[in-house]
């Protein structure tokens, strides 16, 4: 039998999408049982379309048919990405796929949107790995439409545009995802621009001290303070600042060097495999997000499908000996358990934040930055790709 509370976010989202199939397109009064929508646009469409195969939203059974599809599609995703830079021991692929309860219910029971952002993510990552920047740039910015934790590989991104392309060359690639943004966004901007941006943008949201999965220990006036809020912005910040300077950014030159054009910048080392290449493109990428979860004013139980697809990259992309191969398996076991504990306690939430602590720890040490020259890496059609770039 269905759980009882199975219909809530998913009754909330059709709720949401119906004032909109109606014609409502001032972004204020789209509404569910949960609360107002806020969520961007590109959420909207992508669920008015659900709301429409599903009979209106009434027949729950084929969603969750929809989203195990989508669930697959996702696994699919990850795992292109993961044989492609071939970091990780093709037995922790199990572990992904069938030993976390928490993202089988994120998926398929409980149909949160985050999966759907998030399998989005992984397609524009692998068109950054397939040079096509133009193109995933367009699904990186779909991505976000869908919900706004994509932005937390933003800063990754934007560091792989300037290091790729130079100061002129990124900005055609961020102007599709600013434009992908104001398509969508265009009929409820037109209406009321200013009640679309504050709701579907908000980056002040309180979130409720009962849902927090990491910040449990913590009293509840912290945890609603905004000194706390801002101690967590600036501890996000510097843990950035530093992975840039010095985790990501591969060359002697300073890294003010980033704005130039590529080919005025000095040589890096050309004794670069394919696969070096790549996992530099994704460890940028996944450490970024994994910092902005780290600093996470609160973790809801749906969150946990941000990053539990990266967790095994993160782990085995510094160099493992026979003996590490054990504790990994093992943080990840004790990942899995915090986020399995309902409500969280004290105990899950420290013992979360030791886990993330650790991670961190072993990608700050155990990596060194990669000299990845400024041409695009090698391929068995060097023409193609070079069409691709542009």
């Amino acid at each position: 039998r269905r759980p009882a509370d199975t219909e809530i976010d998913w009754k909330a989202y059709m709720q949401e999408v119906e004032g909109f199939a109606n014609g409502t397109l001032d972004y204020t009064q789209l509404k569910g049982d949960t609360g107002p929508l806020v969520y961007p646009a590109g959420f909207v469409y992508i669920f008015l379309g659900l709301y429409y195969a599903t009979g209106r939203g009434s027949d729950i059974r084929l969603a969750q048919y929809l989203f195990a599809g989508l669930y697959l599609l996702n696994l699919l995703l990850v795992f292109r990405i993961y044989c492609r830079t071939n970091k990780v021991p093709p037995y922790v692929f199990f572990f992904m796929c069938c030993a976390s309860y928490r993202i089988h219910s994120i998926f398929v029971l409980r149909l949160f949107n985050d999966p759907v952002a998030m399998a989005l993510l992984f397609l524009a990552i692998n068109l950054f790995l397939d040079e096509r920047w133009s193109w995933g740039c367009l699904f990186f910015s779909l991505a976000v439409s869908v919900k706004m934790n994509i932005l937390l590989f933003a800063p990754g991104l934007l560091f792989l545009l300037l290091q790729r392309f130079g100061l002129l060359g990124c900005i055609p690639k961020l102007c599709i995802c600013a434009l992908l943004q104001v398509v969508l966004g265009l009929p409820f901007l037109l209406v009321n621009p200013v009640g679309y941006l504050t709701r579907s943008f908000d980056l002040g949201r309180q979130f409720q001290f009962k849902w927090t999965v990491n910040w449990r220990f913590l009293p509840e006036e912290v945890f609603q303070n905004r000194a706390f809020h801002a101690a967590l912005l600036l501890a996000h910040l510097a843990g950035l600042g530093l992975f840039a300077l010095h985790r990501w950014h591969s060359s002697k030159e300073n890294i003010l060097t980033l704005l130039k054009d590529p080919g005025k910048r000095k040589p890096a080392s050309p004794h670069l495999t394919v696969n070096n290449i790549l996992a530099w493109i994704v460890f940028i990428l996944f450490s970024s997000n994994f910092l902005g979860v780290c600093c996470s004013r609160s973790l809801h139980y749906q969150f946990y499908v941000w990053y539990f697809h990266t967790l095994p990259y993160l782990l085995w992309c510094t160099p493992t000996t026979k003996l590490a191969h054990m504790p990994k398996v093992l943080l990840l076991g004790v990942i899995e358990l915090c986020w399995n504990t309902y409500p969280s306690t004290v105990c899950s939430s420290l013992s979360l934040h030791i886990c993330h602590g650790l991670i961190l720890l072993q990608l700050w040490y155990g990596t060194a930055p990669t000299p990845v020259p400024h041409t695009p890496p090698p391929s068995r059609k060097p023409t193609a790709v070079s069409k691709k770039a542009q």
